[in-house]
């Protein structure tokens, strides 16, 4: 055996065992004969870093694959990383600004080979960031969004969607980010609250029309009076009596003179200001569904707007010239379209102010009324992103979505926790055309060529699209697709697809995906869409969704509110171990996990405690266990621990198999920390025959097998540590075998440890409670003992006295005086208290203790039944009062006993 250090230190075994595992082929050793287990990682940006989300995210991936594989199985966790299009491209630019240049400068080849010489140097710092954190993925087979084999199969997804009639160009509203000057997607778009308006219009009705009240115009309000350059109608709700006279009727835009109906929808809201709601349906997304139901085709809606929300003339040529390459905004001191056409309004008589009253009550007025607007902002420019009319390559996510939910409705894809089957349904069922084309420079260039008519030419490539073309001139369309578009073949894409590979044969389907909620229909639905599309089979068996990482007030963290946690910050302090446990002790299905570091700190602790009972072992002659095999035993104690051992594996199986992380995490930290470091090693001392050896290094064994998947490395570290020349490891713990709960549970045995446990605890408690000494010995008497339990005294009373400190055990009735009295099962255990405290002093001291605790706890119940408390104050402060008040209950609870104990 090695002999350990006295002083448990992670970061020295961390990256010495890792580079170990990997460079000896590790996490995929080979086992063609065995049944295969696959999972995918959610393939992170090759721009990004570790942070608690991937951390969590990862921890439950590693411990299912590290279970997996040390039950024997052919464990394929494929790892990979996504080019991220918007993210790398800003990386690049920003290098490239730094220099004094811009991406501009070059022409598109020359940039996207920048975009790779900035991978090769400094992309993919994440996979180092994932190693750290004890990741035993499939590095050997690491893949890229970008790279050949993935990009072949990529490219022709999209030629095969087309074929299909599956993806089509069409003219849209998308999230328009101005300073990419491109589409991005929903999970690109941030919501902030931002101060705004609420800018009311009068629109006078065109020839001679009135409404009912006998007014010529008709007042609507926006929250965006710039686009009312490209306005194409207004709206009102078909049942309001006010305007059902001029449904149908045409009204006026009073700048630009363009005449358009009133027409009826439910989308304007009676009961909201006026009720009347100006439609541009090039410009917002409520309008453009609007404007569809008007008769209204996307290829004649109007945008005012250029790639940089500039405004431009419209297809009718009405928009003034004065207002032509304004700003949508103020911008750098200068007003843009929005102040003008608030000013000209004005000027017109048309603008209706928000009329207000000071403090003095005199009436005052003002442009607008003052609002806060949810604005969406693009995540990575910070800029306000603009719903913006465009052609873009759409996917009929529709059609497509069909397969995935028959999938889930018949079990071919089980969605855990099952909660989640309502949210995925709402959505695919209520799915929009899904935008997968990008103007960016770095992704996947789009395999359409056109004609000098604009008529797109879909194929893999140019000389498939000239053919189709015959002996017209082609352009390529310039954009790249959607890096969800090419993550959504991660499952097949990274096994060899479209080559017909055995690697794809025996992988796929996968039989895990595990992901954060917030990807559901990002990446997994679309994963199900294609995999049951492309493969004609289920992507992965299983899906597994988990919480968030919230700040520890529960709070979402973000950078912004300074509750961001560093998980490698947390590796450098604790350990991977530490953090690792945590993340899964926490992680219970359905509810978030909140960030708490005296838990991890905590979990450090665990490990300093197995690692001191390692050393308790090697310093009695424990060493490696000579079989897989429980050996025999005729010890109570020796088979308490074997049926303990086997009770605790049976518990991580279930669990495992139902993805209960908190309750296997939980099974083994309680076996270790109480059942064997704190019963069994104390039950030990004193009687380490070789019986007791034997057992304890096999149950030592079994507990390094079933800790590693949760702990990788201090686990390996004292596996190979307590081995020695008697029983050399034949291998790594990281591929040894997982126990097998097989072993007929000895209840004989449990019951006989589980009632010296309560009996031991019961006296200590008992003597904690009287202030006895700790060195006292007592004497002790019984009463009403069954013959069993003299039996067990009998066999058991060496181990009483050492750990209940109990001196002598006689059977009968006590003399007059005080002591304290304890019932386990039938038999009362009486221990006078004559010569080891003082009673009276111990009773003055209970009673005093007692009547300060009452009235602890009755005041903090007269806060908790006072209903403006707990209406009026913090949730937080309401949650400690009654935290404080179930303590002081229980403290009192514990001093009367005492004092009954005392007679």
């Amino acid at each position: 055996m090695t002999e350990l250090p006295k002083t448990f230190d992670p970061a020295a075994i961390e990256s010495r065992w890792y580079a170990h595992w990997e460079s000896n082929g590790l996490f995929r050793p080979e086992r063609p004969d065995a049944e295969p287990f696959t999972i995918v990682n959610p393939p992170p940006n090759v721009t990004g870093s570790l942070h608690i989300g991937h951390a969590l995210d990862n921890t439950l991936q590693d411990i299912v694959i590290r279970y997996e594989r040390l039950r024997g199985k052919d464990a394929l966790w494929v790892v990979g990383t996504d080019h991220a299009g918007i993210a790398t491209q800003m990386v690049v630019e920003r290098q490239l600004n730094a220099a004094g240049s811009k991406r501009t400068d070059f022409t598109r080849e020359d940039f996207v080979a920048k975009v790779w010489e900035w991978k090769a140097e400094s992309g993919g710092a994440i996979t180092g960031q994932l190693r750290r954190l004890g990741c035993s993925m499939d590095w050997a087979n690491e893949r890229f969004t970008m790279d050949e084999g993935f990009s072949r199969a990529v490219i022709k997804t999209f030629v095969e969607l087309h074929k299909r009639g599956l993806l089509y160009r069409d003219k849209r509203l998308v999230n328009w980010d101005p300073h990419f000057r491109s589409a991005i997607s929903d999970l690109e778009v941030e919501t902030k609250e931002t101060n705004g308006g609420f800018w009311r219009f009068r629109y006078p009705l065109a020839d001679g029309v009135t409404l009912a009240d006998g007014s010529d115009h008709i007042v609507v309000a926006t929250t965006r009076p710039e686009t009312m350059l490209a306005d194409m109608a207004v709206a009102v709700h078909p049942d309001d009596p006010r305007y059902k006279d001029v449904i149908g009727k045409d009204i006026l835009q009073p700048i630009t003179g363009r005449r358009f109906r009133v027409v009826a929808d439910e989308h304007a809201d009676p009961e909201l200001g006026s009720g009347a709601v100006k439609i541009t349906p090039g410009h917002d997304f409520n309008d453009f569904e609007v404007g569809k139901r008007a008769g209204m085709k996307a290829a004649d809606m109007l945008n005012m707007f250029d790639a940089d929300a500039n405004v431009i003339q419209t297809a009718d040529g009405l928009i003034p010239d004065r207002f032509l390459g304004l700003h949508r905004f103020r911008r750098d001191g200068v007003d843009g379209a929005r102040e003008l056409v608030v000013a000209e309004m004005k000027g017109l008589g048309l603008l209706v102010p928000h009329v207000t009253k000071n403090k003095d009550g005199e009436p005052q007025e003002a442009d607008f009324e003052p609002r806060t607007i949810q604005t969406p902002y693009g995540d990575r420019s910070g800029v306000v992103i603009e719903p913006w009319l465009t052609d873009q390559w759409y996917v009929d996510a529709e059609k497509l979505a069909v397969a995935p939910m028959q999938a889930v409705r018949d079990g071919r894809i089980e969605i855990v926790p099952k909660t989640w089957e309502k949210t995925f349904f709402n959505w695919m069922e209520n799915i929009q055309p899904w935008c997968v084309s990008r103007q960016l420079w770095w992704g996947h260039q789009i395999p359409a060529w056109y004609d000098e008519d604009g008529t797109p030419y879909v194929a893999e490539t140019e000389g498939e699209a000239q053919a189709l073309a015959g002996n017209k001139k082609l352009a390529r369309d310039p954009d790249v697709l959607d890096t969800w578009f090419s993550s959504a073949l991660w499952p097949f894409g990274t096994l060899g697809w479209p080559e017909q590979t055995e690697t794809l044969a025996r992988h796929y389907p996968n039989d895990l995906l595990i992901s954060g909620f917030d990807i559901l229909f990002f990446w997994d639905a679309r994963m199900a869409m294609q995999g049951l599309e492309f493969m004609g089979d289920v992507p992965w068996r299983k899906l597994y969704l988990h919480g968030l990482v919230r700040a520890a007030d529960g709070q979402k963290m973000s950078k912004s509110k300074g509750n961001v946690v560093d998980p490698l910050g947390l590796i450098d302090r604790f350990g991977a171990d530490a953090l690792r446990f945590f993340m899964a002790a926490m992680e219970s299905q359905g509810r978030d996990v909140k960030m708490d570091e005296k838990r991890v700190e905590g979990y450090r602790n665990f490990a300093t405690k197995l690692w001191n009972a390692a050393r308790f072992l090697q310093a009695n002659g424990v060493g490696a266990s000579a079989s897989h095999e429980a050996p025999s035993a005729q010890a109570p104690v020796n088979r308490w621990i074997v049926a303990e051992t086997v009770a605790t594996v049976q518990a991580i199986d279930t669990a495992m198999k139902e993805l209960r992380f908190d309750a296997a995490a939980n099974a083994i930290y309680h076996f270790v920390w109480d059942q064997f470091c704190d019963w069994y090693i104390e039950l030990s001392k004193g009687q380490m025959d070789e019986e007791t050896r034997a057992v304890a290094g096999w149950a030592f064994d079994q507990i390094l097998v079933m800790l590693h998947p949760f702990m990788p490395f201090i686990t390996e570290e004292l596996w190979h540590a307590m081995s020695g020349s008697a029983h050399p490891r034949p291998n790594d713990l990281i591929v040894a075998q997982w126990p097998q709960a097989l072993y007929a549970v000895d209840s004989e045995a449990q019951a006989e440890i589980d009632w010296l446990i309560r009996l031991v605890s019961a006296i200590r408690a008992a003597r904690t409670e009287l202030n006895v000494p700790p060195g006292a010995k007592m004497k002790a008497l019984v009463r009403d003992a069954s013959e069993e339990t003299r039996r067990r005294l009998d066999r058991q009373g060496a181990a009483l006295a050492r750990l209940a400190r109990v001196e002598s055990l006689s059977f009968g009735e006590p003399q007059e005086g005080g002591a304290a009295q304890i019932v386990v099962d039938e038999a009362t255990f009486i221990l006078p208290l004559e010569g080891v405290i003082d009673i009276a002093a111990e009773k003055a001291r209970l009673a005093k203790a007692l009547d300060a605790t009452e009235k602890e706890r009755n005041a903090l119940a007269g806060r908790l039944n006072n209903a403006s408390f707990v209406e009026k104050a913090k949730p937080e402060a309401v949650a400690k009062a009654r935290e404080d008040h179930a303590e002081k209950s229980a403290e009192a609870e514990k001093l009367k006993a005492a004092l009954e104990r005392l007679g």
